[in-house]
């Protein structure tokens, strides 16, 4: 389907609005390990004034609150929203589009987004909406998982897909997934937006899950895209990537009969001046 902002949009948000408790269950798991070096990234200290943009259960948000930043939680789904109200009901959260924040300029002394980025239909807008936000030497970080070399809960579901799967999907075509698994691509991201001294640093993580099974419902059940795909495959097509995913999560089974996947995201953060 030929690209259109509006309609990837609208697939994400129906997309997220199914998948909080299975994303709760499984990908909460692994996207809690990066929250210390984002809002490192910020120099988050008591008091900072903090916007978590793409809130979803609000991790980020209360982390940041435990190192006592005043914290606002920013979602476009409500569901997400009822999730994060529930698990943290001493925060403040709103509902609101990254690429049309609904706050003023200037307010708010960083910004941090966690693997929202890569679920946007217009990231580069979203990063101009966090500049805007932010007053003078305040300091923006987002964080994207890294390429399928290093990510290797994704490539073994990726290569499932590829492998088996039925790839004449018809969805909404989004901005590439691993457009900011490119430091490059994310440096540059930055400084067309307005801002400066632009720095990556890398996160090596380690999802640990009950089984393979687990893996396959975390992408099927506790995702936009992915799960978008996965879930418009004949049952033929499905079963023989469940099987994939089941036969290559093997190598990562521990001697507790465990599965541990190796994971690694990029952290890109920068100043405006």
């Amino acid at each position: 389907m030929k690209n259109n902002p509006q309609l990837f949009h609208n697939f994400e948000y129906q997309g997220w609005q199914k998948s909080v408790e299975e994303y709760h269950s499984s990908f909460g798991i692994l996207t809690h390990q990066s929250m210390d070096t984002l809002l490192n990234s910020v120099n988050v200290k008591s008091g900072t004034k903090l916007l978590d943009i793409a809130t979803g259960p609000g991790y980020v948000a209360h982390r940041a609150h435990q190192r006592q930043c005043h914290v606002i939680g920013v979602d476009f789904s409500e569901a997400m929203l009822e999730k994060a109200r529930e698990i943290h009901p001493h925060l403040e959260f709103q509902q609101g589009d990254a690429s049309n924040l609904p706050f003023e300029d200037n307010i708010f002394d960083a910004v941090v987004m966690n693997f929202g980025i890569l679920h946007l239909a217009q990231p580069d807008q979203a990063i101009q909406e966090a500049f805007r936000v932010l007053h003078s030497s305040g300091k923006f970080a987002f964080s994207v998982w890294e390429g399928l070399d290093k990510s290797i809960g994704l490539r073994i579901v990726h290569e499932a897909i590829q492998t088996c799967g039925n790839l004449d999907i018809d969805l909404p075509e989004g901005p590439p997934f691993f457009r900011f698994s490119n430091p490059a691509h994310s440096m540059a991201s930055l400084e067309e937006a307005g801002f400066i001294n632009p720095v990556i640093e890398t996160v090596a993580m380690t999802w640990q899950l009950e089984n393979a099974a687990q893996l396959f419902d975390a992408f099927y059940q506790g995702t936009a895209r992915t799960g978008g795909i996965l879930r418009l495959q004949p049952p033929e097509n499905l079963n023989k990537i469940r099987d994939a995913v089941y036969q290559a999560s093997s190598s990562y089974v521990t001697n507790d009969n465990k599965l541990v996947i190796p994971m690694s995201c990029l952290i890109a953060s920068a100043e405006k001046p």
